[in-house]
């Protein structure tokens, strides 16, 4: 198991322009997007919903603002089969940031970072309805502020799969994922994250070959994974007992 991860982290090393992010699961096909966020590359057609967005030398800086009374969110106007998206992130005191996918009906999945977890769902699809979030993996992660991280989402058929340095992974399956995808966006709670090195392509249909190996392996590590600190802490409160419930922190739509 530890040359597995050390493999992976080995294969999610800085890739230069134009090369396909490293998968697990899915076979890269063609580069639909690249942009390196930065205030020199060439920007894409980013849409800003909300929040405070720079370009600078090192990446896009990204602010909630308080006026806003929601958290700063950027989409991209791109409809999506089978996908694979990379970039880069660092945390420079934001509460979290989310890497979030729609269909055209409304939010579809989302991989969620705050300074101590990783979290990848499926998301709730209807919101007043009786649909809710699935949380395939909700580990407790220190991400340190001023550190940059690599973080690779790829989907394919039923099944997604979210990497972070290539040390580890979440990934979970759920029919939603056949349909349609659309407007991949970023989004950032607090003061401030930057992101840069986004990329996009489109992937085959089939999974690489090695996946089913490779799915039983994260499935191991994943059930292995720490626990966010609040959920331990309810899991061993006495059935009876009156609790507070564990800190919710919601990801900007």
């Amino acid at each position: 198991m530890r040359l597995f991860w050390t493999l992976l982290a080995l294969s999610s090393l800085p890739l230069h322009a134009g090369d396909a992010p490293a998968t697990h699961l899915a076979q890269p096909d063609k580069e639909l997007l690249s942009d390196g966020l930065t205030l020199e590359s060439k920007a894409a057609e980013w849409k800003i919903a909300k929040g405070k967005w720079v370009r600078t030398a090192e990446g896009i800086k990204v602010e909630e603002l308080p006026t806003d009374n929601h958290g700063a969110a950027g989409r991209l106007s791109q409809k999506l089969g089978d996908f694979i998206i990379a970039f880069d992130f660092r945390l420079d005191g934001a509460k979290l940031i989310s890497l979030s996918i729609n269909d055209a009906k409304d939010h579809m999945a989302r991989v969620l970072i705050t300074p101590a977890t990783f979290r990848v769902q499926r998301d709730d699809h209807d919101h007043d309805g009786p649909d809710k979030a699935v949380v395939f993996l909700n580990q407790a992660e220190k991400f340190t502020a001023g550190s940059w991280h690599h973080v690779v989402l790829e989907m394919v058929g039923d099944t997604m799969i979210a990497t972070i340095d290539g040390k580890f992974s979440g990934f979970g399956r759920d029919e939603l994922f056949k349909t349609e995808k659309a407007n991949p966006g970023l989004t950032c709670a607090g003061q401030s994250a930057t992101f840069r090195n986004f990329s996009l392509w489109s992937a085959k249909p089939e999974p690489k070959a090695t996946w089913k190996e490779t799915s039983a392996q994260v499935a191991v590590a994943m059930k292995a994974a720490p626990a966010p600190v609040a959920a331990k802490a309810k899991a061993k409160t006495p059935a009876k007992a009156k609790v507070e419930a564990p800190v919710k922190v919601e990801a900007p739509k």
